[in-house]
Order: structure tokens, then C-alpha cells, then sequence
């Protein structure tokens, strides 16, 4: 029975209510122990009905055992297994030890467990209930949590109880540290206030009377006599008042202490106990009160719940202290009679092959009932008697000061659940196993490895001060001190200060280290630090990553790298990891081919979401984004750019996050989204300037300026361009400046700085000299297009019109041929030739609708009347009507993938992807997947006519 909780019963009916509906939800419910939890998650799974219930309960014991809490909550479906994308289906596989494991990437096995939770969810709606959640381990922890924020299409309820943060166990904080809750709903569960707290201690001392009453021979049960001598007397509003007061109305207190106190002090004739008894404290008494035998049996229970282990390592205990003094029972005994006893006092309950204690407080009260060497002494005898990682725990708890048996034993656990994509365990074991560790060097080589799980596992903090231990041990050993340097500088070039990476990674000599130093210099914006990198580069044996390095070096020093770029890109067929394409990106952005460049970014993430490392596919999606942006596919590239902010924000990367967060500022500034683009822009900055980061500084002050020149505000947009221009490495970035020429040449000539124009245009003509793509050269016909028609007007209108209809030739890139067509179209309409002007202006008005750049399509529509043609005002396109998530998914079924290939890329479960379908076609007028991706063709194909001339 549950007393004064309308308001979470409310919103557990409405999760599941939701879940019913097909819009899945999670719950969490926070508060102190006893205060309720367990009974309201009770109550959410008698609530299904016919809705499946698969639970699981955070064990303090198993609470570094990667997965145990997972392997709870999937093992009654993993039949269902068949039915996920064979990378999700591989990853879950390894992690529950069901013989996959090929895929050990955190994002996938997450995916899949959303994935398997969706199929076990049919027909009837799921309801996912963990208890305890503070204690389950990190790994379940964090794919729990994944698929809790990813319910919103599925027949899914989640709810989970976790302590209040700060209440913490017999090991620490109550709430895992890193395991962030953001993103799911939670409800505060209070203590009972004073009139429900009433009816509650009234049903206990009326249910204490009944069992007395019943009671054969007088004998009350095991509440006592306390309430039952006070009869119909019940308790005196004076103690309830302060009973509440005391235990803040807390149910358990409530519950447990009027058990202990006597018919004078419910009555009020006789003081309280100050203080009450509280916390562990409430069972504290009761352990105590067991027999020596019983106590032994309580703490191996309380570190192993298997009752077959608990009863055998009773027995060695036993036997241990038998030989000392003559025991009342023989040691095969003691567990047998122990666990009898505590059943009779009401402590624990033998369910199966599982020991339970009634509560996880009883847990805590038994072992802190005990001294240090009594615990050590009960995980030594169950490490007797078990193998594996439950061993090596056991081992570790038992151990007294360093131990390297001990510590390789966990070393071996961690690579078991690092295999299985369990990083933050590992990372636990790994630290464990550096305390136990006696050789200083020995130990920094496993606190370097646990930084590196922790940070895969998404705690940047606690991967860098794990660094930093490790730093300090490494002592003289050169080649580990450079292995912990250059993952100092990895991890300051993700999340920290990129500057600072510079400075880490330039003091390597490996090739590998160059190229890491190179790509910090490059974020930073630091030039002279790139022609130094690949200066030392170039003394490296040929190759691809070197030609690459010395290459863009050389480019950058005087102009003669391309040779080098070129062989590089020669050797593209060889290359197989994403971060190559992405070298090979590099390259080609270098050589001025923005084109072929976001064709190397394209492959780069198609490797990254099949390889089974999603954990780099956030940094990937940065370019990916932006090579969409480029392209002109607008919602494509705020799709992706979400998805990697998402993702980003799931791995810790601040610097990926600040990446994102500009490149949607850059996409909303074109389509005059300005105060989206503001907040993007703003969230950006407010991370990439203070860490360095001047290539995301350097883009989102685009994404600013190219909102002022999008709403055609050519002085403000000028003033932008030129701060860019002038900011030095960390506060902008000399390849965004190159790219966004173009632009600050048309907001040049906007503004009349015609001076300034043609500096900039000079500058673009010597950074495209190596340009050999039809695209580069259509950009700097359309610059010198712009600027040769403002300095010379003399000769009318038409003047220097062939620039611009030599770049409507070369135009690959429909939104850059648009932007051409709509500067030529108000050139030709001016001159006097307004059938021409329309041809261009028509073609630039489809084109910006397509991509739902709203001001351009105003301002060709604007342009197309004042040159006569009677036309409607701009729509937008038919794919506009999609959410980010639904056009990607729009777009992968126009590639030919299947559901459960668009579900193995995007993290989702294929029902997941079949339901946006579902919810696609009526959008935009389809009925069938190849109707839908002949559209998606459609409005991605070039507008007719922009080649023509």
C-alpha cells in the first residue's frame, strides 16, 4: 500500500500511458533510501497490463562488473537477437558474452540495446524498470541511458531509481560518477508529509495488533511487543509529529523505528530515543543482535549474493575460526543456520540460487558491522572458490597493500570488458589495479590505459587527471612518456585547449605525433606551426601520411606543396580508416578543391559508421556537416550536425560540440534563421574561444557575417569578413578565410569598399593558383565577375558580364551556381536583357528552395517580377517539411539502404526507422521507399538549365 504519492503514481501512469501510444518515454526517481523507490517501481510494473517487464537492481558487489546490470535486464530476450542490424547484434552479443564482441564500440552496443529493447516491446508496449541505479556498472549505465533519451518513438517505459547524489554507500557516492542523467525526466521523491506519514504508521500498528491478536499461545510476531502492548491506543499526534519531523517521513524509518520503541514512548508518556536511529543505523541493532555465526554469514552475503558460494565460503570461514576455539556447530553448518536466523529476524529472504536482503541498507549495515579484516577475509575465501572477473575483484578487495598477482589478474578484466566496449569499467579495473601495482613504472602504464578508457568511455576529467598520475610515475622511461604526452595532447585537442595540444604534440618525433601536432596546428589556426611540422615531416620515409604533412607545409611556406598533395592523393586507393580520408580531405582542401575534398569527407564517414569505431564518428561528422554545407544541402547538413552534436555531447568531445554548434549557426545564417544562428554562433564561440579552437572560432564569426550578408546588411557583413581576416591563431582560421572569399568579396562590393575587394580577390587568385577542379574556378570567375564590374562601370551594366557566365559553365555545386545565376541575373535584367535574367533568375529561385535558404529565394523572386515574369512567392521544398532525423533517413533510403542498414548508421533500432517512414510518406506526398527516393534524387539534382551558356 502507498500512502501520499499522487504525484509520482501520476507521472509513472503517464510514461506508460505514453509508452502505449507509441511515444516512449523514461523516468527517473530520485530520492533517499527508504524513502519509497523500490514500491513505486513495483507499482509501474503492475500498471503494464499485458505490457512486457523486463527489471534489473544495481548490486553494490557487481557494480564493477561490466554489463552485469545489462545482462539482467536483455537475458529473458535475447532471442530476439536476430532481428538487429549485425553490427548492433555483434556488440550486444560480446557484451552479455553470448560469443560476439567484433564490434567493441560503446555507441553501438547502446544502439543495440535500444534496438533489442524495441523488438521485445512488440506487440504489447515494454516496461523497463531498474532499481538501485546507482550501483549498476557503468557500462549497463551508460546503454540504459543511451536508449532512455531515445524512447520517443517506441512502445518503451523506463524507469529508474536512483539514490539522491551525495547519499552515499559503503563505497562512496551513491550516484556513479560521470553517468549523467541529463535528458531524462526525473521525479523527486520526498519523505511523506505529516498526514500521509499518519495513515502509514496507523496500518502498521493496526496490522501489528492483528498479528498479535492471531498469534498462537500470546506469542506476537516479529513486530514485537512495542505496538502491540499499546492496543487501540495507537500512537499520540505529539510522537507522530516528531517522528515525522525526525525521519523527515521517511517510509522505511517510519516503518522500522516504531518496532523499536515501547508502549510509553508511542503513547508520549515517556521521551524519544535522541537521536533516532537512522540510515544504516536503523538495521545497525539488528545485525548486531545476530549470533557470531550468523554476523559471518550476513557479510559474505553482502559482498556475494549466490547462495551456493555464500554457504561454501561460510563454511571456510568457519573452519578457519573452528581451529581456534571449539565451535557450538560444525562449520558445513554455519551458513545453513546463519541465513536461518537472519530470515527469522526479517533481514533477508534465500529466493532460488539468490541471497536478498530485505533492503539494500540491511547490505550496508553488514558490512559495516564487521572489521577490515573480517571483509578481507570473506573476499579472500569466495576468491577461493570463483574465476574470472568476480575473482579478480574478490582478490583485489582482499588484498593487503600492493599486490602484482592481484593487479594483473584486474588488468585482465579490463581488457576483457574493454573488448566488450565496457570503458568505463575498465577504466575502474585499470585504476584498481595501478594501487595494487609495486613497480612504478608498471603502475603509470596502467593508469595511462585507464585514461585512455575513461576517455572512451566518456570522462574527459577523469581521463586527464589520470594522465597526469601517470605522467608523474613515467619518470625517465622515454617511450612512455611520450605515449602519455601525445595522449595529453589528444585529449586537449578534444576537449581542451587546442593551443596547448600544439605545444604537447610538437615535442614528438614519430610520424604519427607530427601528424597529431599538424591537425592541433590546424584547428588552432596556426600557420607557422604547420610549415615547421612539415618541415620535420619531410625527413620521415615517403608515404601518404608524410607527403600529406610536408605537403601542406610547403604549401603554406611558399606555395610549393603541390606536387607533394598530388603524389598523396595519388596513393588514396591504399587508404581504409576514416582519419586517412580525412588526411586525404586535407589534402585536396589545400590543393583549393573544395569538391574533391568533401568527396574524401563523405567516404571518411561512411568508413567511421561501418568499421565498428563510431566512438571518432562525432569528430567525422564535423566534416561531413560542413561538406554538406558546402554542397549547398542545407538540411542535410544541419541533420548531420545535430547528430554529431548529440553524439559529441554523449563522448565528452567539447571541442566537436563547439564544432557542430557552429556549423548549424553557418546553416541557419543561410536561411536567415538569425536567431538560431545567434545561439549556435554564441555557444560556439563561448567554448572554442577559450580553448583555441580558431577554426570553430573562425567559422561560427562566418556563420555571423554570412547572416548579415544573407539579410543583405552588406555593411555589417563587410566588418565581419574583415575581423575575420585580421585574427590571429585561436581567434579565427586562415582556411576559413580562404573559403569564405567569395562571400567577403560580394559583401566588399556591397558595402563599396571596392579597394578592399580587390585585395581580397588578389589573395584568391594566389591561394586557388593549384586549383584544378571545375568548381574552384567557377568561384574565382564569379569573384573577378564582382569586382571588375564595380571598379569599372563605365561601359554600362553589361560590362564584365563574362565572368560570371564562365562560371555558370564550370558550376558544379547547384547552390554556389545559384548564388552565380541570381549576381548574373540582376546584372542582365539592369542591362536591359530581362529574358536572360529570367533564365538565371528561375533557376536560382528552384535551387534556393530547395535547399530552404528563404532570403535568396526572396531576393530571386524579388529579381524575377522586377524583370516581368508574374511568378508566385518562393515555396519551400517538399523535403523541408522533414526532421533532421527524418531526412537523413529520407536520404539513406535514397542510397539504397535497407532499414536495418539506415538503423546500423544511425544508432537507431529498424522499428525506430520503419516508424519515421511511416511517418514520412504522407509528408511529402509518397506512398513507397523507391517513390521516396526518386524524390530525394529529384530535388537533390542540379536545376535544369543552370548549366546552360
Amino acid at each position: 500500500m502507498l500512502y501520499g504519492r499522487s504525484v509520482e503514481t501520476t507521472a509513472i501512469d503517464d510514461v506508460i500511458a505514453r509508452a502505449r501510444g507509441g511515444a516512449g518515454a523514461a523516468l527517473v526517481l530520485r530520492g533517499e533510501a527508504g524513502v519509497g523507490k523500490t514500491a513505486l517501481l513495483d507499482l509501474a510494473a503492475a500498471r503494464g497490463g499485458g505490457m512486457r517487464v523486463l527489471r534489473a537492481t544495481g548490486v553494490e558487489p557487481e557494480s564493477d562488473l561490466a554489463f552485469a546490470a545489462l545482462h539482467q535486464v536483455l537475458r529473458p530476450v535475447t532471442g530476439l537477437l536476430d532481428a538487429l542490424p549485425e553490427p548492433q547484434r555483434e556488440a550486444v552479443r560480446g557484451a552479455l558474452g553470448l560469443g560476439g564482441g567484433a564490434y567493441g564500440d560503446r555507441f553501438l552496443l547502446a544502439a543495440g540495446t535500444l534496438s533489442l529493447l524495441a523488438e521485445a516491446a512488440v506487440p504489447d508496449g515494454l516496461i523497463c524498470v531498474v532499481d538501485d541505479f546507482q550501483w549498476v556498472d557503468r557500462a549497463s549505465a551508460d546503454a540504459l541511458l543511451f536508449a532512455a533519451r531515445r524512447l520517443g518513438t517506441e512502445r518503451i517505459a523506463m524507469l529508474l531509481a536512483v539514490r539522491s547524489a551525495g547519499e552515499p554507500g559503503r563505497d562512496g557516492p551513491a550516484v556513479h560518477e560521470g553517468v549523467p542523467l541529463k535528458g531524462v525526466p526525473v521525479v523527486d521523491v520526498a519523505g511523506l508529509a505529516e498526514p500521509a506519514a499518519a495513515e502509514l504508521l496507523n496500518a502498521r500498528v493496526a496490522a501489528a495488533i492483528a498479528r498479535t491478536v492471531g498469534a498462537r499461545d500470546g506469542i506476537a510476531g516479529s513486530m514485537g511487543g512495542g505496538i502491540a502492548g499499546s492496543m487501540g491506543g495507537g500512537i499520540a499526534a505529539s510522537v507522530r509529529r516528531e517522528l515525522v519531523a525526525q525521519t523527515r517521513g521517511n517510509p522505511l524509518a517510519l516503518r522500522e523505528t516504531i518496532t523499536l520503541l515501547n508502549p510509553e514512548q508511542l503513547a508520549g508518556r515517556e521521551p524519544l530515543p535522541d537521536p533516532l536511529p537512522g540510515g544504516s543505523q536503523l538495521f545497525g541493532e539488528q545485525v548486531a543482535a545476530l549470533s557470531a555465526p550468523a554476523r559471518t554469514v550476513a557479510l559474505v552475503a553482502a559482498v556475494e549474493s549466490d547462495l551456493d558460494l555464500i554457504l561454501r565460503a561460510a563454511a571456510r570461514l568457519a573452519a578457519q575460526a573452528y581451529a581456534l576455539s571449539s565451535p557450538p556447530l560444525a562449520a558445513a553448518e554455519v551458513g545453513r543456520a546463519g541465513l536461518r536466523e537472519m530470515e527469522s529476524a526479517g533481514l533477508a529472504t534465500v529466493s532460488g540460487t539468490t541471497v536478498r536482503f530485505r533492503h539494500p541498507l540491511i547490505r550496508s549495515a553488514a558490512h559495516e558491522a564487521a572489521d577490515p579484516a573480517a571483509r578481507r577475509a570473506a573476499h579472500a575465501a569466495l576468491a577461493e572458490l570463483i574465476e574470472g572477473d568476480r575473482r579478480a575483484w574478490h582478490l583485489a578487495e582482499a588484498a593487503l597493500g600492493q599486490d602484482e598477482h592481484v593487479a594483473a589478474a584486474l588488468e585482465r578484466t579490463a581488457a576483457r570488458a574493454r573488448d566488450r566496449g565496457g570503458y568505463g569499467d575498465a577504466a575502474t579495473a585499470l585504476i584498481r589495479s595501478a594501487a595494487l601495482t609495486p613497480a612504478p613504472l608498471a603502475r603509470a602504464a596502467r593508469l595511462k590505459d585507464a585514461a585512455v578508457a575513461a576517455w572512451l568511455g566518456g570522462r574527459p576529467g577523469q581521463a586527464e587527471s589520470l594522465l597526469a598520475e601517470a605522467r608523474e610515475l613515467a619518470g625517465s622511461d622515454a617511450g612512455l612518456t611520450m605515449e602519455i604526452a601525445q595522449l595529453r595532447g589528444r585529449f586537449e585537442l578534444n576537449s581542451g585547449n587546442a593551443a596547448e595540444a600544439v605545444r604537447i604534440l610538437a615535442a614528438g618525433e614519430s610520424l604519427d605525433m607530427l601528424a597529431d601536432a599538424s591537425e592541433a596546428a590546424s584547428y588552432v589556426g596556426d600557420t607557422e606551426a604547420i610549415i615547421a611540422i612539415g618541415r620535420r615531416a619531410a625527413a620521415h620515409p615517403e608515404g601518404f601520411l608524410r607527403d600529406v604533412l610536408a605537403g601542406i607545409g610547403a604549401t603554406l611556406a611558399d606555395g610549393s606543396g603541390d606536387g607533394l598533395l598530388r603524389r598523396a592523393l595519388g596513393r588514396t586507393e591504399e587508404l581504409t580508416e576514416a582519419a586517412e580520408f580525412l588526411w586525404a580531405c586535407a589534402a585536396a582542401s589545400y590543393l583549393g578543391e573544395a569538391d574533391l575534398s568533401a568527396e574524401f569527407v563523405e567516404r571518411a564517414g561512411r568508413v567511421a559508421r561501418v568499421s565498428g569505431k563510431a566512438g571518432q564518428l562525432p569528430v567525422v561528422l564535423e566534416f561531413v556537416a560542413t561538406a554538406e554545407r558546402l554542397a549547398g544541402r542545407l538540411a542535410q547538413s544541419q541533420a548531420v550536425s545535430e547528430e554529431g552534436l548529440e553524439l559529441a555531447r554523449e563522448a565528452g568531445y567539447a571541442n566537436t560540440v563547439a564544432a557542430h554548434l557552429a556549423n548549424l549557426a553557418v546553416v541557419a545564417a543561410l536561411r536567415g534563421k538569425e536567431e538560431t544562428c545567434r545561439r549556435h554562433a554564441q555557444e560556439a564561440l563561448a567554448i572554442a574561444v577559450p580553448h583555441r579552437v580558431g577554426l570553430r572560432v573562425g567559422t561560427a564569426a562566418y556563420g555571423l557575417a554570412m547572416l548579415d550578408l544573407t539579410l543583405g546588411r552588406f555593411a555589417a557583413a563587410h566588418d565581419r569578413f574583415t575581423a575575420l581576416v585580421a585574427a590571429g591563431p585561436g581567434a579565427g582560421h586562415p582556411t576559413v578565410v580562404w573559403r569564405t572569399t567569395p562571400d567577403r568579396i560580394e559583401a566588399a562590393v556591397g558595402a563599396g569598399d571596392l579597394g578592399g575587394a580587390r585585395q581580397a580577390l588578389e589573395a584568391y587568385e594566389g591561394w586557388s593558383a593549384n586549383a584544378a577542379t571545375a568548381e574552384s574556378r567557377a568561384l574565382l570567375a564569379r569573384c573577378r565577375g564582382l569586382v571588375l564590374g564595380a571598379l569599372d562601370d563605365r561601359e554600362g551594366p553589361a560590362a564584365h558580364l563574362e565572368p560570371f557566365f564562365e562560371a555558370m559553365r564550370l558550376h558544379d555545386n547547384p547552390f554556389e551556381a545559384a548564388r552565380t545565376g541570381l549576381l548574373l541575373g540582376e546584372r542582365l535584367r539592369r542591362a536591359h536583357r530581362p529574358a536572360e535574367a529570367r533564365a538565371h533568375l528561375r533557376a536560382a529561385l528552384e535551387t534556393f528552395q530547395s535547399a530552404g535558404a528563404e532570403p535568396w529565394a526572396r531576393r530571386a523572386h524579388g529579381e524575377l517580377r522586377a524583370a516581368g515574369e508574374s511568378t508566385r512567392a518562393p515555396r519551400g521544398s517538399v523535403l523541408d517539411t522533414l526532421t533532421p532525423q527524418e531526412l537523413r533517413i529520407a536520404d539513406l533510403v535514397a542510397d539504397g539502404l535497407s532499414s536495418k542498414e539506415i538503423a546500423a548508421r544511425l544508432f537507431l533500432s529498424p522499428r525506430t526507422v520503419e516508424y519515421h517512414l511511416y511517418k514520412i510518406y504522407p509528408k511529402v506526398g509518397v506512398g513507397t521507399r523507391t517513390e521516396l527516393a526518386s524524390l530525394v534524387v529529384l530535388q537533390k539534382a542540379p536545376v535544369a538549365g543552370q548549366d546552360m551558356l
